[in-house]
């Protein structure tokens, strides 16, 4: 529940749990890009550039959630941003996903090596 004196903080404090995890996918994809060529060759180079591209949507998702979480703020009833907002936090969970279990596929390829 947002506070009736600043409801424009709930925005905030999202946008930049959004930034830190952009930043976070990023130093992740540019220590792969370092590890992962080595073991896998070209694929390592792809999939670090991968999570870079990712990293990137992260932090234009960022600024487009708070956009729209301010936006929600001041109109309160507004059923397409809601929309808008569950949509992007969808598709960021699908690439998480997607992402995830081709890590664990680099992981067994490398263990299995």
């Amino acid at each position: 529940m947002t506070s009736p004196a600043d409801p424009g903080l709930q925005a905030e404090r999202t946008s930049l749990a959004w930034r830190r995890t952009a930043l976070s996918v990023a130093v992740g994809s540019l220590v792969a890009l370092r590890v992962l060529p080595p073991q896998l060759g070209p694929l390592g180079y792809a999939v670090a550039l991968l999570g870079l591209a990712w990293s990137g949507d992260l932090a234009l998702t960022a600024r487009r959630r708070y956009r729209d979480g301010s936006r929600l703020v001041r109109t309160r009833d507004d059923p397409d941003g809601r929309a808008v907002a569950a949509a992007t936090l969808a598709r960021t969970a699908v690439v998480a996903g997607v992402l995830a279990v081709a890590a664990l596929v680099l992981v067994v390829v490398i263990a299995s090596r």
